[in-house]
C-alpha cells in the first residue's frame, strides 16, 4: 500500500495575525451594570463573551436581562394547593420565600438561605406535602448581578406526582448555602458536582469535595467568567489556537 503523499503547506496560509497578538477573550458585559438586577446584565455573542474568534455567526446576538415576574393568584394546576400547605406548615413561609414564580409550567420558590432547610424539611414531611425525592441539585450563574450563583434544588412528591424547584441566590464573596444531604441523601453528589463546577459551597455536606475536576484545579469551570481555554491543534503545519485566541471572522 502507498504511503499517503506530504502535501506542502502554501505559504500564504498562515493568519494575517497570529494569535499571540489577539488580546484574550473577555466577558461582555453590554450594559450598565445594576446592582439590583438579580438575573445580570445584557450579554453579547453567542456565549456572552467579547474578544474571541467568531465562528459560529453568533456574533451580533444580544440577549437582555430577563427577571420572571412575580406570579399571581391563581397560580393555576397544584400550584396553589402547595403554596397554601407549605405556609400552613411552616410558621416562617411568610419570610422564607422570596417570591413564587410560575414559568412554563413550573413552579419555583425562591427562598431564603437561612430558612433552606426549614422550607424543605415542610415539604418533605407535612402530608399534605410529602415531597419525598430530591432529585437533582443544580447551580446557575447569572453573571453581573450581586447574588449571582443560584443553588437550585428539584423536589418531587411520589405520593401527589407533583413537582417544585427551590432556588436560593448568594454571592460569590459568600458562597454558602445549607446542605440538603440531612434531609435528602440523593443530594450528595449533585451538591458535590455542584461545589465542583460552580463553587457553591454546602454547609453540612459529609465530604464536600471535587467529583468531575482533580482535587488540585484552580477554579470552577461553569461559572460564566472562567476562562475559555482550549487546547492547540496543529494539522499540516497550521495551528488552530484555543477559543478564547481565534481571530472573528465577520
Amino acid at each position: 500500500m502507498a504511503s499517503p503523499t506530504e502535501r506542502p503547506v502554501p505559504d500564504d496560509s498562515a493568519p494575517e495575525q497570529g494569535a499571540a497578538d489577539i488580546a484574550r477573550a473577555t466577558v461582555g458585559t453590554g450594559g450598565a451594570y445594576k446592582a439590583d438586577s438579580p438575573y445580570g446584565v445584557e450579554r453579547h455573542g453567542m456565549f456572552g463573551v467579547a474578544g474571541s474568534g467568531d465562528t459560529s455567526g453568533f456574533g451580533g446576538l444580544v440577549r437582555e436581562p430577563w427577571t420572571p415576574p412575580p406570579a399571581e393568584r391563581p397560580y393555576g394546576g397544584y400550584f396553589d394547593e402547595v403554596v397554601d400547605a407549605l405556609f400552613e406548615a411552616y410558621a416562617h413561609a411568610g419570610e422564607a420565600v422570596r417570591k413564587v414564580v410560575v414559568d412554563r409550567g413550573e413552579l419555583t420558590l425562591q427562598v431564603e438561605r437561612d430558612h433552606l432547610l426549614g422550607v424543605a424539611t415542610a415539604l418533605r414531611d407535612d402530608p399534605n406535602l410529602r415531597f419525598e425525592l430530591c432529585s437533582s441539585v443544580s447551580g446557575v450563574d447569572y453573571l453581573g448581578s450581586a447574588h449571582r450563583l443560584h443553588s437550585v434544588a428539584h423536589l418531587t412528591s411520589m405520593t401527589y406526582r407533583r413537582r417544585v424547584r427551590l432556588e436560593v441566590a448568594v454571592s460569590i464573596e459568600d458562597p454558602h448555602v445549607p446542605s440538603l444531604t440531612g434531609l435528602y441523601p440523593t443530594a450528595d453528589w449533585q451538591e458535590r458536582e455542584t461545589f465542583d463546577l460552580f463553587g457553591i459551597v454546602y454547609d453540612g455536606h459529609p465530604a464536600l469535595t471535587r467529583i468531575l475536576m482533580p482535587d488540585d484545579w484552580d477554579g470552577h469551570p461553569q461559572r460564566k467568567d472562567y476562562p475559555l481555554g482550549g487546547i492547540p491543534v496543529q494539522y499540516k503545519g497550521a495551528t488552530i489556537p484555543p477559543p478564547d485566541e481565534r481571530r472573528a471572522y465577520k
